[in-house]
């Protein structure tokens, strides 16, 4: 049996899971999960770097102990976080988080010079505080010494393969996250770099996904007792679990559900109109040079964040079965708002929101449950209403893949909010797609339209209509 490693690594976990072809059917088995999040740092809140990579190895090695030793690796994490490095190739100042505040100001200043429709038209990427450009600039503005030693910039992911294989490079669908990257001619835009007097020689060359890296530094195939590619995926999260859609045609909306929902459509250009911008509406890069047309939505965050404020108390499947409860609560907050990106307590904040909206405060679990989840259903629904208005045309369903996807309570909501067919599924749509670019690189499926074949054939897909 020949296997296939994906490490799927995001805000608050990381799994490692082995994918293989059985009887025509593409088998997935999680066999290692680790714990993942950030901490404070001095006056910063970080990402735990070496920890993530130790936890990495852990998981290659239980890979041996349970006799099934992968032919290929891929890692894929979040977007827009980096490190810096310097002659040494040693991590300068701390791996910061895009949750951190540090960027409080930076995007206001950086439209001061270049104007907002003009950094949008040369990189489609959506306004986010914690884009890279704007923590780039945060460095510069209150530790410039930092920069002034960088000599390499490498993506979250970027930097795992490196410790890997030795090799620098950036991966295309996670470097367009940065808003550093030119929408159309796909590579780091050098009027912006200098602008904003950013080094350009820090940044490497730009590797599409499928990009066969090599083998593992010597030391680790010692270390491990075997050897692996170790292949470039969409190592963007969201650029992995997009190829994994079992939808594959132009009536579908793709949403991806997580600790972050990104809901959008795949297209063949970047659409840099006014009126996407206005929308905030993000072009981010994705496997075969696809462009990944979609709106970042809060997600689950905010629901992991009340079961944590209740000290995890309640499974989140318990969560589900309480908001059954209040399906009539009539509260909407307002989910993509800057106060629940980092609230001190999210109950409180939701409380708060809906004492000063006049609507109804929820003061049971299952309300504040099902405020949460309704609230992420008319968020779709006005994604869905804007997708609508720049494409003239009405989309037929909605193809929602990830963890969220698990959660039948709120895909039944979106189909009723939305008015849509719900495809729900598959769950792992990360891993799946991470393996699926592998599987391509390796020459083991010919082509991302046979992969969503396969994938399709191979996972339960649940069917959701208006009621």
């Amino acid at each position: 049996m020949e296997y296939h490693l994906a490490i799927d690594i995001g805000a608050s976990s990381g799994r490692h899971i082995l994918g293989y072809i059985h009887e025509g059917k593409l088998k997935i088995e999680e066999i290692y999960r680790f714990q993942n999040g950030i901490s404070k740092l001095g006056d910063e809140y970080c990402w735990d770097i070496k920890g993530l990579f130790n936890e990495i190895k852990d998981g290659i090695k239980k890979c041996k102990e349970m006799g099934k030793v992968p032919q290929s690796i891929g890692i894929d994490t979040w977007g827009v976080d980096f490190v810096l490095l310097d002659k040494n190739d040693d991590i300068l100042g701390n791996a910061v988080a895009y949750r951190d505040d540090r960027t409080e100001g930076a995007m206001e200043e950086a439209f001061k010079k270049i104007p907002k429709d003009m950094l949008y038209l040369y990189t489609g990427i959506q306004f986010q505080r914690f884009n890279t450009l704007y923590q780039l600039l945060a460095i510069k503005n209150k530790n410039k010494g930092i920069l002034e030693r960088a000599k390499v910039f490498l993506m979250i992911p970027d930097y795992l393969n490196y410790l890997l294989t030795g090799k620098k490079v950036n991966e295309y669908t996670n470097a367009s996250t940065t808003q550093l990257v030119n929408s159309f001619d796909r590579v780091w835009d050098e009027n912006i770099l200098q602008e904003y007097g950013i080094n350009k020689d820090m940044f490497q060359e730009i590797k599409l996904p499928k990009t066969n890296l090599g083998g593992l530094r010597k030391e680790l195939v010692e270390e491990f007792g075997f050897d692996m590619d170790v292949i470039l995926t969409a190592t963007h999260d969201t650029g992995s679990a997009f190829i994994a859609s079992v939808c594959n045609d132009s009536d579908s909306i793709y949403l991806s559900s997580g600790t972050w929902s990104l809901i959008g459509v795949e297209n063949r250009f970047p659409i840099c109109v006014p009126q996407a911008m206005n929308y905030n509406f993000t072009n981010e890069g994705g496997i075969d040079y696809r462009y990944r047309f979609l709106k970042n939505i809060m997600g689950l965050w905010i629901i992991q964040e009340v079961r944590r404020n209740l000290n995890n108390k309640h499974s989140f499947a318990e969560l589900v079965d309480l908001a059954r409860e209040y399906m009539d609560f009539p509260s909407v907050i307002d989910v993509d708002h800057d106060r629940f990106l980092k609230p001190d307590n999210m109950i409180e904040e939701i409380r708060n929101y809906c004492r000063e909206t006049a609507q109804k405060v929820p003061e049971e679990v299952g309300e504040i449950a099902f405020c949460v989840f309704n609230s992420l259903a008319y968020s779709y629904k006005k994604a869905v209403t804007s997708l609508e208005e720049v494409f003239e045309k009405q989309f037929k369903r909605i193809n929602i893949f990830g963890g969220g996807c698990q959660n039948n309570l709120l895909n039944q909501i979106v189909s009723n909010v939305t008015e849509k067919e719900v495809l729900a599924g598959p769950a792992e749509a990360t891993a799946i797609g991470n393996i699926a670019a592998q599987l391509i690189s390796l020459g083991i499926i010919k082509d991302l339209g046979e992969v969503r074949k396969l994938i399709r054939q191979s996972f339960d897909i649940k069917t959701f209509i208006k009621r």
